[in-house]
């Protein structure tokens, strides 16, 4: 025999493998029926391998072996293979239909004779036969080549223990819009005016696990506020209690819960109680894929249990807000730029407007145009875009254009009915920065906390705007609060500046220094914070450490003087003069 023949050559492969559901019996029933609808069912496979890059290496009976160039030709293989069978069976009866499960892997193959063995081989195998007729299972290696770049639901099987193999494999299965043993939907006509789709929260019951039927109340409470709370932060929807509490005293699937509530993220919790002390926690899971995305706990006493319950609701929701909207981010950045709706475009801009960079807020505006032009009276969109055009003209060089352009969005926002409590925070800031109109600008910000008073962005930028108005104790309370709901958030700046500002003009120097020093922490690269610093340090008399700070400022922003912080007019004169003589004091460029 050749020994060419006996060359083994070994190579990373995504590995796509495909069985038949119930082979055995559609044979035992209809030999050569079975084998007409497969024959077909193989040429749509086969072509559809190739149009995907793929290769065909090994068939037996009703199993195709393909290797594919990558996890995502592969598994965009999978997806269009299970689309057009499922079209295929739609004229052959239900008990008939030949409906393939496919499993993908990303791993070492060796190929001889050009066929494919080895154990990535065995684990597609095994991939395939925990998938559901006209299904799809992924490996977690090919998992984590496409989960970022196909918009796809993928729920976590865990751990699972198949035949002939030593070690457990987790399996993520992708969630199909329909599969072979179903009709595909028509779909809907698109809808004139098409609103952002919301992302979507159900509150479980918690468990009490004191055995002390009395807390059943106190839980259950906790839950009502919090529901309650929720539904006060209008970018989510909060199913409501009756249709959530339907789960009360059961072993719940948090993925079935998804399912059955139409829900996004569920969130549930317990409480415990020893003596008079009581432990509630909470953990915030993404339905589809069973992802922790949040937990805490949290400790009280019984001697002021209506105080305990409060405290609990507020941090759940200043937690529970940001953590949603971090994986509504990534949502959107996994999907496909030509399936992109207002809200997904509003979202992409998030990150570069709160990076608060020149460079990030021309791409911020970028997108949150695209998303006006979808939705033009969209006003959680039209605030941050008054919010970047604010940066813009402050930093671009005062054009006239971008103030107009920041304060016609926000006055929209506050002139409009909505009652998002962050849009109108935002707007209320843009307005007091540009126009000094105050008593607009803190009639807003009252509005907003009243819609929403646990939201730590909105109190951030309550807390800013209320320093630059001159209420300082109310800039120090939000900006606490705000530090208190969410004490690892990126954007922290904002009411650390909030909280300084107000103490540099109240005259309590020494905490100002400690509120800008965080700021900077925060976010280093924005400028007005290390310029705070500076300010801070020179009223206070230290005049070395407030040359010391005013050197880094430099570093961060070299252009900086003293006269283009001053023409940003960003409170009232008395106080932009006030911070001017402290910049000077520190040796700062005129």
């Amino acid at each position: 025999m050749d020994r060419q023949q006996h060359k083994v050559e070994r190579r990373l492969a995504a590995i796509f493998a495909a069985d038949v559901a119930g082979y055995s019996r559609l044979m035992n029933e209809d030999e050569v029926g079975t084998l007409n609808i497969l024959t077909a069912h193989r040429e749509v496979m086969d072509r559809q391998i190739a149009e995907h890059g793929g290769r065909i290496a090994n068939t037996a009976g009703d199993s195709v072996l393909a290797e594919f160039p990558s996890a995502v030709d592969a598994v965009q293989c999978a997806i269009a293979v299970q689309a057009a069978l499922a079209q295929a069976n739609l004229d052959i009866p239900d008990e008939r239909r030949v409906r393939f499960r496919l499993g993908v892997h990303v791993g070492d193959v060796m190929v001889r004779n050009g066929d494919l063995l080895g154990d990535g081989v065995n684990i597609a195998a095994r991939l395939q036969s925990l998938a559901d007729p006209g299904g799809i299972c992924l490996s977690e290696a090919a998992y984590g080549y496409v989960r970022k770049s196909i918009p796809l639901t993928f729920n976590d099987l865990g751990e699972q223990h198949v035949k002939n193999m030593e070690e457990a494999i987790r399996a993520f299965a992708i969630g199909l819009q329909s599969n072979a043993s179903t009709a595909p939907r028509t779909a809907p006509e698109p809808s004139a005016s098409r609103l952002p789709e919301k992302p979507s929260i159900a509150v479980l019951p918690f468990a009490n696990m004191s055995g002390d039927p009395e807390q059943e109340y106190f839980a259950d409470g906790v839950v009502d506020d919090i529901i309650t709370g929720l539904s006060q932060v209008k970018w989510f929807f909060v199913i409501a209690r009756n249709s959530s509490f339907i789960y009360k005293g059961r072993a719940v699937d948090v993925k079935q819960v998804g399912r059955e509530l139409g829900v996004r993220y569920v969130l549930e919790g317990s409480i415990r109680r020893a003596g008079d002390r009581i432990r509630i926690t909470g953990q915030l899971i993404d339905a589809g894929t069973g992802a922790h995305l949040w937990a805490n706990r949290f400790d009280g006493s019984m001697d002021n249990i209506f105080a305990f319950q409060d405290q609990i609701t507020a941090n759940v929701i200043g937690a529970i807000e940001p953590s949603l909207r971090r994986a509504e981010i990534e949502r959107a950045r996994r999907k496909r730029p030509n399936s992109l709706d207002a809200y997904d475009f509003y979202l992409r801009a998030l990150p570069y407007a709160y990076a608060n960079t020149p460079q990030d807020s021309e791409e911020a505006l970028r997108l949150l145009l695209q998303a006006l032009d979808r939705e033009p009276d969209y006003p959680t969109a039209q605030a941050h875009a008054a919010w970047c055009y604010e940066q813009r003209f402050f930093r671009g060089g005062h054009r006239a254009k971008d103030k107009a352009e920041a304060v016609r969005h926000a006055r929209a926002v506050m002139a409009s009915a909505t009652d998002d409590a962050l849009a109108l925070a935002i707007a209320a800031f843009v307005v007091a920065m540009l126009t000094h109109d105050y008593e607009s600008a803190i009639g807003t910000v009252d509005r907003a906390l009243l819609l929403n008073g646990n939201s730590a962005l909105t109190l951030g930028f309550s807390a800013m705007t209320e320093a630059n108005a001159g209420r300082y104790e109310a800039a120090i309370e939000h900006g606490r609060r705000a530090i208190h709901l969410s004490p690892l958030d990126p954007m922290n700046y904002h009411p650390y500046l909030g909280m300084g500002f107000a103490y540099l003009f109240s005259g309590r120097n020494e905490e100002a220094v400690v509120a800008s020093n965080h700021a900077i922490q925060a976010n280093p690269s924005f400028m007005v914070s290390h310029a705070l610093l500076v300010a801070s340090y020179a009223q206070l008399g230290h005049l070395d450490a407030a040359k010391v700070a005013a050197q880094r400022l430099l570093e961060a922003a070299p252009s900086f003087t003293v006269t283009m912080m001053e023409q940003m007019e960003f409170t009232a004169p008395e106080r932009v003069a006030q911070f001017g003589a402290a910049l000077r004091q520190a040796g700062l460029p005129d």
